[in-house]
């Protein structure tokens, strides 16, 4: 999942080099933190939010296959 979010984002991304995502376990949800430079923020945000909901529905989508819950963080 870290492989494909890190993928995708640093496709989105204008500093692919300070694209960084963690992962955190709580139970059966895993939590994952991405990190991406100020100026790339609202390029991952997208208009009205729009890619950030679509990197979620993907990750929900991905951890539903393998029975687990996901959620997505993005930090500055």
């Amino acid at each position: 999942m870290e492989e494909l979010l890190t993928y995708i984002g640093k496709g989105i991304v204008g500093h692919p080099d300070e694209f960084k995502v963690e992962k955190k376990v709580d139970g059966d949800v895993d939590q994952y933190l991405l990190t991406v430079h100020q100026d790339d923020f609202g390029q991952v945000i997208g208009r009205q939010g729009r890619t950030a909901r679509a990197l979620r529905a993907v990750v929900k989508a991905a951890a539903a296959k393998t029975g687990r819950r996901a959620q997505v963080e993005i930090l500055e």
